[in-house]
């Protein structure tokens, strides 16, 4: 199960030296000047989770497979975007594909850095991009209103609940509020999401800020996170100078780095974290001697879906789930233990698959 967190955000705000360090490639071309990347870059990463060590090591596995997410670098948008500026319906076309958005927003100040607006205002920077997406949805909405209400009017059911979620969205937009705003209902959300809408995927806001300020933010990161709590998405503050230099250090020489620089962990993980949830994502694991594995899934998740991301023979012949949550797992040291303490479950196709879980599937072929 693959799921997509589009980073964007106006010309030199780091963008790709994010995505660089993310993916610890040097695959997205860093440079000075608008629309260094050209096509979106993709790479997956690893969801750092101290749980799946701890899993491993009691369990003696041989190897260890962690849960990964995708980032797509995709290149800077600019005001006008919505209607062809830059390479704007290109790069709105890649945000499209995307479950959610990681938005770069520069909060730092370098005189050898050009801003694309000529200042350093990164709620207006927000702003610009958020105008620019909820132009283009705007615009996509109002070209196929119109056939939908006829069909709607003509009887078609599909068309009447496409129609009603179409002109929710119309509102909101019209009054330059994005379409995540929408109020839509459990049942209706797969048909909302066929919309394809840019404004309506989650968002994460990530401050890009000077080195000095990496750990505790600075005034314009303040700014963003104040932005962020009123519209109810999250901010998470790195230096993407800095990341970039531990993605190229050895393993053992990044703890010595992050203490010097007065960090606890990179950056990155907060990223990586944060992106994770915000997509409404959890992890159980699979644990064995031969390896120990975490697997994504959507939150809320029953347990015959939940084996399928397995193999899907899995899901079909699905019986029950046997089911240890992690707090047990460690702290009886093990299956055995959990088993002999009582904390060994057998769970049908109902359960709800819970965020740490250590499941082993029982099937019919």
């Amino acid at each position: 199960m693959g799921f997509k967190c589009g980073i964007v955000g106006l010309p030199n705000v780091g963008k790709s030296t994010l995505f660089n360090a993310l993916t610890q490639t040097a695959a997205a071309q860093a440079a000075n000047y608008p629309f260094c990347t050209i096509e979106p870059n993709v790479g997956d990463v690893a969801v750092p989770d101290v749980r799946l060590e701890a899993l491993a090591k009691i369990a003696g596995s041989k190897e260890i497979i962690p849960t990964r997410l995708t980032f797509v670098d995709i290149a800077g948008l600019v005001r006008g975007a919505s209607k062809g500026e830059g390479l704007g319906n290109q790069f709105l076309a890649n945000i499209r594909e995307c479950d959610a958005i990681a938005h770069v927003v520069r909060c730092f100040e370098d005189g050898d850095i050009t801003h694309v607006e000529g200042k350093i205002d990164p709620v207006n920077d927000i702003e610009t991009i958020e105008t620019e997406l909820m132009l283009a949805d705007l615009d996509s909405l109002e070209k196929r209103v119109v056939a939908t209400e006829k069909k709607a009017k003509g009887g078609d059911k599909d068309a009447k609940e496409l129609f009603d979620l179409m002109s929710r969205c119309l509102v909101l937009l019209r009054e330059g509020k994005p379409a995540r705003l929408a109020k839509v209902d459990p049942e209706e959300r797969k048909t909302f999401e066929t919309l394809g809408l840019l404004s309506s995927k989650p968002v994460l806001y990530v401050c890009n800020v000077e080195e000095a300020a990496a750990d505790k933010g600075n005034h314009f990161s303040e700014k963003v996170k104040t932005r962020a709590a009123e519209e109810g998405a999250v901010a998470v503050v790195v230096s993407a100078k800095i990341e970039s230099e531990i993605a190229v250090l050895p393993q053992a020489d990044q703890k010595d780095y992050l203490d010097a620089v007065g960090l606890e962990e990179p950056g990155l993980n907060r990223v990586i974290r944060a992106g994770y949830e915000l997509l409404q994502l959890v992890t159980y694991f699979t644990i064995g001697p031969k390896e120990a594995r975490a697997w994504t899934i959507e939150k809320g998740t029953k347990g015959p879906q939940a084996a399928g991301v397995i193999h899907t023979d899995f899901e079909k012949g699905f019986i029950r789930a046997e089911t240890i949550a992690y707090e047990d797992y460690v702290s009886c040291n093990g299956e055995a233990g959990a088993r002999e303490a009582g904390k060994f479950r057998l769970e049908g196709k109902e359960y709800v698959v819970q965020d740490g879980d250590c499941l082993h599937f029982r099937f019919a072929n």
